[in-house]
């Protein structure tokens, strides 16, 4: 067998493993999920599963470092488009990305609760630096394509990227610090709106943008979420 058959096999079982775990995951919570679920659903031995991961939490971090790529792969055709301006692209790749949670709302909001978790904080930390490493690129290229259009005027592509990536963090965190104060409640959606709107600030204060640019396309997006969370 050649070494590409290998490694395609490899990875296809693998995925195999991943794409059971999320449906578990979503349907009976990450802590109510037995790695002998899995077993059973794959018929597979527990060595097997050993052999692609070595724990259940290793498992979970292959599943957050995938949904990263998928992400990844999301963005990479918009930020190399010679056609489409800079604006429309950073638009784009919000629009996106929002899009891409809310297909998988299921799998996002089983993974709050574990994801955000103190025994997860270095693991967090350690995907959002790679997370970084893998997007900030993109977007730098975006804002100094920005700038040499005179749409946004910082002078530091570079570093606007990651503090972007850290504001969006930052809205993670706080999006989820309210839904679960609030759970088993209907979420208070004006705040989670403010939320939101406060970030586009923030954004387009760090771009240079024209203020209300990002914040009526973020409005319309957290419209579709309110929809969704009803």
């Amino acid at each position: 067998m050649t070494r590409s058959v290998k490694v395609h096999e490899y990875a296809e079982k693998r995925n195999a493993i991943l794409d059971v775990a999320a449906r578990y995951i979503t349907t009976k919570g990450y802590e109510q999920m037995t790695t002998q679920d899995i077993l059973e659903a794959l018929q597979i031995s527990r060595g097997a599963f050993y052999h692609y991961f070595e724990s259940k939490q290793a498992l979970l971090m292959a599943l957050v470092e995938r949904i990263g790529e998928q992400a990844e792969q999301l963005v990479l055709p918009i930020a190399s488009s010679r056609e489409m301006a800079a604006q429309d692209k950073l638009l784009r790749v919000f629009a996106v990305l929002n899009q891409h949670k809310q297909e998988n709302l299921d799998l996002v909001f089983a993974f709050m609760r574990v994801w955000y978790a103190d025994e997860n904080a270095l693991f967090r930390q350690k995907l959002y630096l790679a997370r970084v490493k893998r997007l900030a690129p993109w977007l730098s290229q975006i804002i100094q394509q920005g700038t040499d259009e005179g749409v946004f005027t910082t002078p530091y592509p570079d570093q606007s990227a990651r503090m972007i990536l850290s504001i969006i963090e930052d809205l993670g965190y706080a999006t989820v610090e309210l839904l679960l104060a609030e759970e088993g409640e209907h979420p208070d959606i004006s705040r989670l709106v403010q939320l939101g709107e406060a970030t586009a600030d923030a954004l387009e204060r760090v771009l240079g943008m024209k203020p209300g640019c990002l914040r009526q396309s973020w409005s319309e997006d957290f419209s579709r979420w309110q929809a969704l969370l009803a």
